[in-house]
Order: structure tokens, then C-alpha cells, then sequence
């Protein structure tokens, strides 16, 4: 049978639409991918119906993305920016990369907001306390030793202007581990949503960012953590939206020594752990950052002035108390929109 080149290409033109069309047709599917970084786990689930975005493709892109962070914030690397920055005894300002920058830069401005609850400069306080790389101590730190360590810790001591970073103190010591998760957490999400994927939900470490649905249009639901030591149960769930959450608490990392029980949280004022009994802090922003970094701010706050900072705010806030052997909740105003 003989054909003309208007009916092949007709019949070419059909076959192109019908492969389209069968394409553009493939029910999304909920894909998941896990990896280690920043000294622990990460887990990210995205819907789509593009083979281009195949689980294969989208990890190697993300481990880039966690390897250039790491690159630059780590503490426990030696030849990271950070730890480069750590060992420079200098006063004299460093250029810094602008990932660094963007976060050193919010952290300080999150500092002065909450009147240097949140210092990324407590590090050596941490480390004397037992809860760094460095190991636990046998005793607990004298006041000499608190004296001396306090001396050279301090957010004040360190300011960020035009691409460099200048310390006041020569071995000013700065660790991003209050906030350099929740930002991991946001480049991740800004690498999916560059590659299209519309509907994902990351998480680094317990801290989440969240956006679209899963398939057929159901909301992601997070599980808030009952905050037990030695066990794991869900205290409530919530509907974050397109937004973050972050998670701070002191029910798993502390040790006891003489019946007393200090936690791996420092209040920068006093240079002690914290002993109010607020154990766990949840908090829903719309930057991963932000709320890895008010989680901790609040902690060390305690429950009054936590919820009180919350309100004035108009941050998303949920806390747990212990009060005589049980657990309270108090939630700020804005925080209700997400309960279930």
C-alpha cells in the first residue's frame, strides 16, 4: 500500500499527541530518598509523574547541595569555612562565602531579638559541659573554669558587614548547630522547587520544611514527639502547610551527676544549663532557619517568657512542661491555625 507524505506525517502527529498525552496522564507517585549529612539523617518524600525526577537523579543533586553546606558550616570538618574561620586568631575581617554569611547574619539579628538567648558563639560553654565533639567530663566545670570559658563567649563579640565576618575576641569560637540544619533544610527546598517538584516534604535532623500535598491532595501531617527520654510516641499531630517546623528539647542529651540533672542546653547568661522545666519546643515558620533557631532561643527562655516572646511575635509556638511528674501544653495564639 502506497503512502503520501501528508498521511505519514499525520499518522506521526497522532502517535506524538498520543504519547503525550500518555504521559501527562501517569498518576503522581510519592517517592522517598534518605542520606546522612550534617552528622545525622536526612529524609525527603516528593510526589510527581516526571520521570526526569527519579529518585537516582534528585539524591545526587541534594547531596551536592549538603556537601557544599558542609563544606562551609561544619565544626566537626577541620577545613570547613567555619572551622578555618574558628582557627584563625585574628580580629582582622574574613571574606566568607554568602551562604555563610546569610546565616551568621540571621542568627545575630535572631540574638539581639531575644536578647542573646540564642548565641552561636556558646560553643566552648558546650564543649566544657561535656555535650560537644570533645566528650562529657567526669565533673562538673568549676567557676574558674565557667569564668574563663564565659570570657571569650559572647554573639556581641562578632559582627558580619559586606561579605565579611570580624571577631572581637581573637578565639572567638562559632558554632552553627542552633541553625545550620533548618538552612540545609531550606536549600534543599529551594533546589526542589528549582527542579519543579511541587510537592515535597524535607527533613534534617527532625527539622522540617514542607510544601503542596501527597497524593490525592492529602495534607502532610508531622507528628509532634511526646517528650519521654527513653522511648518515642507522638504527643499530637498538625498541619503545618507550606511552612517549617523545628523541634528543640533537652528530654534526650543530659547526664545526671549528684542527683542533679543538667541538660546539653546552655543558657549564655549564666553559662549553666538550663534548669526551668521546660522540656520541648516546637515551632512552624515559614523559613526552616527561623524556627531551628527560635526552638532554641525559646528553650532557653523557660515556658513564662517563652510564650509571652511567642505572642508578641506572632510566632506558631508549642511547649511542653513537666509540672509534678506530667506533661502541660501551652500554645501561643498563632500556633492554633495548625492543631488538629
Amino acid at each position: 500500500m502506497k503512502m503520501n507524505l501528508s498521511s505519514t506525517l499525520r499518522i506521526w502527529l497522532a502517535l506524538i499527541g498520543l504519547a503525550f498525552f500518555v504521559s501527562c496522564t501517569h498518576a503522581p507517585q510519592q517517592i522517598s530518598i534518605s542520606g546522612e549529612t550534617m552528622g545525622t539523617t536526612y529524609h525527603i518524600r516528593y510526589v510527581t509523574a516526571n520521570p526526569y525526577h527519579s529518585p537516582e537523579r534528585v539524591k545526587e543533586r541534594v547531596d551536592l547541595v549538603l556537601e557544599q553546606i558542609n563544606s562551609q558550616m561544619s565544626t566537626y570538618d577541620p577545613n570547613s569555612e567555619l572551622s578555618l574561620f574558628n582557627q584563625r586568631m585574628t580580629t582582622e575581617p574574613v571574606v566568607v562565602s554568602r551562604a555563610l554569611e546569610t546565616v551568621i547574619h540571621r542568627a545575630l539579628q535572631i540574638a539581639e531579638e531575644t536578647d542573646g538567648l540564642l548565641d552561636i558563639t556558646v560553643g566552648p560553654l558546650v564543649n566544657l559541659w561535656g555535650f560537644g565533639p570533645l566528650g562529657k567530663p567526669e565533673q562538673v566545670p568549676t567557676e574558674e573554669q565557667l569564668a574563663a570559658t564565659r570570657a571569650k563567649v559572647g554573639y556581641q563579640h562578632l559582627t558580619v558587614e559586606n561579605h565579611q565576618v570580624t571577631k572581637a575576641v581573637p578565639d572567638l569560637y562559632v558554632d552553627l548547630s542552633t541553625i545550620a540544619k533548618g538552612y540545609g533544610v531550606d536549600r534543599v527546598a529551594v533546589l526542589l522547587d528549582q527542579m519543579e517538584i511541587k510537592n515535597y516534604l524535607v527533613e534534617i535532623g527532625g527539622e522540617m520544611r514542607m510544601r503542596g500535598s501527597k497524593p490525592g491532595e492529602q495534607p502532610w501531617r508531622i507528628a509532634v514527639e511526646q517528650p519521654v527520654s527513653l522511648e518515642r510516641s507522638v504527643n499530637r499531630i498538625i498541619e503545618p502547610g507550606n511552612n517549617s517546623v523545628a523541634t528543640s528539647g533537652d528530654y534526650r542529651n543530659y547526664f545526671e551527676k549528684d542527683g542533679v540533672r543538667y541538660s546539653h542546653i546552655i543558657d549564655p547568661r549564666t553559662g549553666y544549663p538550663i534548669q526551668h522545666n521546660l522540656v520541648s519546643v516546637t515551632v512552624i515558620t515559614e523559613t526552616c532557619m527561623d524556627a531551628d533557631a527560635y526552638a532554641t532561643a525559646l528553650t532557653v527562655m523557660g515556658p513564662e517568657k517563652a510564650l509571652q516572646f511567642a505572642n508578641e511575635k506572632g510566632l506558631a509556638v508549642l511547649l511542653v512542661t513537666r509540672e509534678n511528674g506530667e506533661y502541660k501544653e501551652y500554645t501561643s495564639t498563632a500556633f492554633k491555625r495548625f492543631e488538629q
